[in-house]
């Protein structure tokens, strides 16, 4: 009788171990499909770039939707240094991609970078170009007087400082101070007052020269990239004369974005510094052996 009663008992307890099992295994199942859901919800993410990187991150965007149809990319595309302002003024951004250190060097110093997010990406090259068969007498920076007009991108723009950092180590422009300082008209004096169109963006400079406005122009190589038909690079500029032309990435305090938009700011962050992304990268002119 005692062994009968025994042997019930163990039976109601191992049914309600048995129940209570079967109710955390349907939980567990319901938090994994609800993370599986969560990770598939619709969201948009702002990624402001510079403008030199429109064309390659357009294609890296429409090849990391083929896996992420959900993410919504918008890209606002401009000089490093107007990119900057905007984030300092509030504009909404999860990830900013500079063409310069300068910028990013001043949004960590207002605390709006994440935490171990900033990332080296690429390296480019400052070239001298043309359209092709122009006839210019100009053949790089080192008779870039000879020109009969200049498109060339502000101070506060990357290509621009550049620019002038070249014309200073050339001795062509004299400065006591910061390079990106140098007003256009100071670089035209220097030139022998030639006529010099300033640009807001290196997009702007490559239009240009590309549609015959100015002569010659000083762009990136990477922004050659398609107008191999229709441009000459009369000179590209050595590293010894800009200094190393490096872009880096990082992910921007964003307080208005949820955990969905967050979460894709994250992860297409880390494909952009993935070697799939590499790859493209190569393909559209850009240098990516550098340090992260």
């Amino acid at each position: 009788m005692r062994n009968q009663i025994v042997k019930r008992i163990a039976a109601v307890l191992l049914a309600g171990v048995m129940i209570v099992s079967l109710a955390a295994c349907g939980g567990n199942k319901k938090t994994e499909e609800k993370a599986a859901d969560d990770s598939k919800k619709e969201t948009e993410i702002q990624v402001f770039i510079a403008a030199s990187l429109n064309t390659v991150m357009t294609e890296l965007a429409k090849e990391y939707n083929e896996d992420h149809p959900e993410v919504k990319i918008t890209f606002n595309a401009d000089s490093s240094g107007t990119l900057l302002t905007q984030i300092e003024e509030g504009y909404e951004c999860d990830l900013f991609f500079s063409a310069a250190q300068k910028q990013m060097d001043q949004l960590e110093a207002d605390g709006l970078v994440v935490d171990g997010t900033r990332a080296n990406v690429l390296n480019n090259q400052v070239v001298v170009i043309s359209l092709k068969d122009s006839g210019t007498k100009v053949t790089g920076l080192e008779n870039l007087k000879d020109a009969k007009s200049i498109a060339l991108a502000g101070g506060s723009v990357p290509v621009g400082k550049y620019t002038r950092q070249a014309l200073v180590n050339l001795g062509t422009l004299k400065t006591d101070g910061e390079v990106d300082a140098i007003t256009t008209v100071q670089v035209s004096q220097a030139l022998g007052g030639v006529e010099i169109s300033e640009e807001d963006n290196v997009s702007k400079v490559l239009t240009a020269v590309a549609e015959g406005s100015c002569e010659v122009g000083t762009t990136y190589y990477s922004d050659t990239y398609g107008y191999e038909d229709k441009l000459d690079i009369l000179q590209t500029v050595s590293y010894d004369l800009t200094g190393d032309v490096i872009y880096p990435i990082c992910q921007v305090q964003n307080d208005e974005a949820d955990k969905t938009q967050t979460v894709a700011a994250k992860d297409f962050y880390k494909f952009v510094l993935s070697d799939k992304a590499k790859k493209v990268f190569d393909a559209y002119y850009f240098d990516t052996d550098v340090e992260r």
